[in-house]
Order: structure tokens, then sequence, then C-alpha cells
């Protein structure tokens, strides 16, 4: 535990010497990303040891604050959660150098710096607090930070927007969360976690909805996710990479924790999970199809993801209240593991949207293609990283939701076998609507010819950024790989976190068929890697020809004639149009030889625009009634204060 405050300490001075340096950026640069560095490394050797011995460490210090302490616990369940943190905050240091080399002196680099750092030293506070007041003070930290890396490009309003809906959106949950932790701390008269009890009555539920909703504004699932699809993108590449990877994750953290505290569970909070889980991995794969920004379109997959992780810990739920512990177990692994593994996938393709974000100057599907020629180093590895996100063995997202499939086979009786049913369905329809999205950006971007100028013309990522990509890109490998082998972590963690002791049992029966797809997964890899070479010593030597393809008759064909992203999803988007709702511009053709003609679609933000939009307008028209208050004389803004003190004197009494 030392080394984790270790690890903290370096954040937090690496963070002061850059924002302190922020005239100099390239000593700010070099602090920042040294300290992040150094962090990672020191504070995955704890993470690691805890996850192979299942032996959890504490450490309290004084501190001079009502109801709280600065109490730290690194169990299985925290480890495995700091393990992505470090490892993809590290490698996203290492990338952003090279990213923010064209901002020198056009940004204040030593500030950005200093909230990445902090942005990563909150979730560490976060993951390892055994202490609500502790919780709140690094959630709060957190979501500061990631409002100042998002506010990055302030000069655009898409940014600003972006930074002050994600703002709404943490304060919102924060909010909810105070009250969770009030009712849970009014119970045991502490805020310790460790002392943590069950309210009596429906406060159980109570708790549990509002940790349902707090911990998933942060999490970003349907309908919660508004923030997600604006700030993703606007965020630098490899502060979406962390966002996406980690910070969202730091919701699905929370709600774990919390159902630790409210045992025995109740089936229908099982079946609120699955199903709001189910939605959002559908819905948000579906909404992946309809984007024009690749961005966006990674920002839309990751609440699908989300979505992946919640159903399993709702599947878990409704199978443990149902007494199927072996099927419990492995949903919950399949969920935990799936955390890890998007963690991996998802960092890498934003890191390569990044990339093509610096090389081309725009992600607008529409406006790239062609970049696998002029970035011929970021092709393999974003197509790698998509065939992840798409569950294709033996790449590490197939191991998840192989877990998952598991469970939701295993349930032998009724309300059990129903969630299960359910699970398998969305799941199955998920990764078709991610398959379908992934070709789609992946080769409208990097394949055919350049749609405009900025695409003919892209350069190729530094190497500093390619270094990162290609890390991820090989940890994404070993991880699909050794699924077997991470088992007996996944398992600890589940056993330490739910109280599931079949866990470790349900682990060995799940490696066996593993096994066999990480061989296979070695096979594949073996004959693709002789079939590489035997066609690199036949070419050895020899200039390859070139010759034109087959054009369709057409003389002289254009980049203007290729499958844009619109028509390629077109037939799914429109089957789906009473969902997404796409609005367009349409050509009208009357006359036998027509002009100029153009088209465009955009897919609406529905649950935004139904929503919440309108709910803020309602808030806003009830708060101008209340601008009398609002007058500007001090006087009467210090009675105003004077009254609160005296109510709460008098309740206290």
């Amino acid at each position: 535990m030392l080394l984790v405050l270790l690890s903290l300490l370096v954040l937090l001075a690496s963070s002061a010497l850059a924002f302190v340096l922020r005239k100099d950026p390239a000593r700010a640069q070099d602090a920042g990303a040294y300290g992040a560095v150094a962090a990672s490394l020191t504070g995955l050797l704890p993470a690691g040891r805890v996850l192979l011995t299942g032996m959890p460490e504490t450490l309290a210090l004084p501190w001079a604050v009502p109801l709280g302490s600065l109490s730290f616990t690194l169990d299985p369940l925290a480890a495995f959660f700091l393990a992505p943190l470090f490892i993809l905050t590290g490698l996203a240091a290492v990338y952003g150098v090279d990213y923010l080399k064209a901002y020198e002196g056009k940004k204040p680099l030593g500030l950005a710096w200093a909230a990445f750092n902090i942005l990563t030293a909150s979730m560490v506070v976060v993951f390892t607090a055994a202490n609500a007041v502790l919780f709140m003070l690094g959630w709060e930290l957190m979501a500061a930070a990631a409002f100042l890396l998002v506010l990055f490009e302030h000069e655009r309003e898409q940014s600003r927007r972006a930074a002050y809906l994600y703002l709404a959106a943490g304060g919102a949950g924060a909010l909810l969360l105070l009250a969770a932790f009030g009712l849970l701390g009014r119970s045991a008269a502490s805020l310790d976690f460790a002392l943590f009890s069950v309210p009596a009555g429906g406060g159980a539920s109570a708790v549990f909805l509002l940790c349902l909703a707090g911990f998933g504004l942060k999490a970003g699932f349907i309908p919660l996710h508004v923030w997600v699809p604006e700030a993703d993108p606007a965020a630098p590449g490899y502060v979406a990479a962390v966002m996406s990877g980690v910070m969202m994750k730091t919701g699905i953290y929370g709600l774990i924790r919390v159902l630790g505290f409210l045992s025995p569970w109740q089936e229908w909070w099982g079946w609120a999970m699955l199903l709001a889980g189910a939605a959002s991995c559908v819905l948000g794969g579906l909404f992946a199809l309809a984007q024009h920004d690749l961005r966006r379109v990674l920002a839309y997959s990751s609440i699908e993801n989300i979505g992946i992780i919640l159903m399993a810990l709702g599947l878990g739920t409704v199978a443990a209240v149902n007494g199927a512990t072996a099927m419990s177990a492995l949903a919950f692994a399949g969920a935990l593991l799936h955390v890890l593994n998007h963690a991996l996938f998802k960092g890498l393709l934003f890191m390569g949207a990044g990339a093509v974000l610096r090389g081309a100057g725009t992600s607008e599907l529409d406006a790239l293609g062609g970049l696998g020629k002029r970035m011929p180093r970021t092709l393999p590895l974003f197509l790698l990283a998509s065939a992840a996100a798409c569950a294709l063995p033996p790449l590490n997202g197939f191991t998840g939701e192989f877990l998952i499939y598991l469970a939701a086979f295993g349930g032998a009786a009724a309300p059990a076998a129903l969630a299960g049913i359910v699970t398998a369905l969305a799941l199955a329809v998920a990764g078709a609507l991610a398959a379908a999205a992934f070709t789609r950006a992946a080769g409208t971007a990097f394949l055919g010819e350049p749609r405009t100028g900025r695409a003919a013309g892209a350069q190729e990522a530094g190497p500093l950024m390619i270094f990162s990509m290609r890390a991820l890109a090989l940890l994404c490998l070993l991880a699909g790989l050794a699924g077997p082998l991470l088992l007996l972590p996944v398992g600890t963690a589940v056993a330490a976190a739910f109280g599931l002791a079949p866990a470790l049992a349900a682990m060995e029966g799940a490696a066996a068929p593993l096994v066999y797809v990480s061989a296979a997964g070695l096979l594949l890899i073996s004959l693709a890697a002789l079939v590489f070479a035997g066609r690199a010593l036949a070419l050895k030597g020899k200039q390859p020809a070139a010759a034109g393809t087959w054009d369709c008759g057409y003389a002289a064909p254009t980049a203007r004639m290729q499958y844009g992203a619109a028509s390629f999803s077109q037939p799914l988007t429109d089957f789906f149009q009473p969902i997404l709702r796409k609005i367009g511009q349409y050509p009208v053709i009357t006359e036998y030889f027509p002009g100029k003609a153009s088209f465009s679609t955009e897919a609406q933000a529905v649950f935004y625009n139904s929503f919440y939009m309108p709910a803020a307008a309602r808030l806003r028209d009830l708060a101008y009634r209340f601008s009398w208050i609002q007058h500007g004389r001090l006087q009467i803004y210090i009675l105003y204060i004077v009254v609160t003190l005296l109510l709460l004197l008098l309740w206290k009494l």
C-alpha cells in the first residue's frame, strides 16, 4: 500500500511541477509525462501483488476532517481496477508527448499535464478510498480535472459545450451519491466503508437506485449517457483514451463496491441493471453505426461496452439471488474481465483516432479515405483494436464476452434462465452491430482513395504515439492468448468483491475451453507469420508490378464514387429509422440531365433532444420564478446565511 501512496505523491508532485513550468512547454511536458510513467510503474507493483496473493493491504493516516478518515484499502477488486488505470495512463502519457507537440506555444501545456496527473491521482483515490468523504474528494477532483482536459481547445464551441455538459452530469451524479452515502452512513453512524450497514425498511433499495443513477451518470449507460458522445470527441486523443478506457469504469467500480454493502440483494435490482445494460449495448452499437465522426463512433462504442458490463452484473445478481452461484460467478467474472479488455482496446482505438486527427486534420469519416497508404503503421494497429472490439478470437475482447455467454447458457431455474436468454440475445445483436460499425469506420477512413486534400496529405503519427499504440496492441493480443491465466486474478477479485466462494472453481471450469481457443489462436498467428515470411522471401529483390483494377466500366473514376460512411450503413440505419430518427437533405431529380446535387444525413441525439433539453428548459423556467432571490444586495445574502445556520442549529438540538 505504501507504493500506491508513493505513486500518488509522484503524481501530485509532477502535477505541481508541470504547472510551475507552464511557461516552458518542453520542460512542462517532461515533468508531466515522466511523473505519470513513474507513478504508473510504481503503482502496478502492489496492484499485481494483491491480485496474485489475494491479500488486501490497508493504510490509515491522521486527517482532521469531520466523519472523514484518510483510510486506503487495496483489496483484489481495487487492484483489478488499478491495473488498467496504471497501464493506460502510463502509455497515454508517452503518447501525449508527441500528440501535444503541435500545441507548443499555442496552449498551456503545463496546465494540461497538471490536470492529467491530477485526473490519474484522483482515480487512484477513488479505487482505494475506504471512507465516503475521501471517496467523494477523489470523485470531485476527477470531475474537475476531466473538465479542464475536455476544455483544452476552449476556443471551439463544441469543446465548451461538451465540458459544461460533462460538468453538469458529474455534479448531478455527485449529489445522488452524497444522498446514498448519507443513508448508508446514518444507519452505521460512520462514513467508513467497513462499518456501512444496510438501512432499515426500504432503505437498501433507495441506496441502490441512488447509486445506479449516480454512478450511471459517470459510467454513461443509456439513458444517462448524454455527455459521453460530446466529451470524448472533444478531449485530446490521449485524454479520450483514459476517459473512455478507465474513467467511465469508476462508475462500474462504485456500483460493485456499493452492492457489497447491500447484502442481501433483491432480484429486481439485477433485472434493472440487466435491462439497462441490454438497452445500452444494443442502442450504443446502433448509434455508433450512424455517426459520421470517427471519435463519436468510438464514444458510442464505449456506451455499448459499458452496457455489456452492466448487463453482466445484472445477470450475476439475478443468478445469485436464485442460488445459481456458478452462473453468478461467471457473469461477474465476465464483467470484470471486460473492464480490463475494454480499457486496452478502446484506449488503442482512441489513440488511433487521435493519430488520424493529428495526421489528417479531421476525424470526419466522409473527409477521410486512403489513410492506409499514408499511415501504414497506424492502419494495422487500428484494425487489430477494431477486431478486438468486435470480440474476435484470439484477441482480448473475446474472453470477457465468452464468460458472459457461458453464464448466460448456464441457468437452470426459470428466472436465471430467462435472464440468460435476454443477455445472450442482446450480446449477439450488439456483436453484429459492432462488427458493422467498425467495418464501416475502418474501411471508410483507411481504405479506398482520399476524399479530400487533407486526407491525401495525411502524415504518419510520431514515434512515441506509435510506441504507445504498439504496446497496447501487444497487450490486446497477449490478454487474448493468456485468457486462461487471467481467470485466476479475476476469480480472486470476484470472490473478494461479491463473497462468492465458488468463483475460483467456476474459473477453473471456464479455463478449459479457453485453453483450446488460445491454442487455436497461437496456431493461427504462427501460420500467418509463416505466410508473411514466405511472401517476403518470394518477393525479395523483385519489383512489385502495378496494374489498374476493374473500374466497373467508368473511364475516369473519382473518390466521390466510393461508398461513403452514410451509404455503407444506409440499409441498417434506414431499417432502424424509428429509433435513430435520422434527418437529411436528399436531392430531388426532376430533369433528364440533372446538374449538381448534394446529399447529407445526420443521426439525432434522440435522448438529449427528446428528454434532456425539454427537462432543462422546464427547470430554467422554474428557476426564473425564483430570480427575485438574487437581487444583488449583500446584506440580504448575509441574512440568508444566518437564517440557514440558525435552522441547522435548531435541527441539531
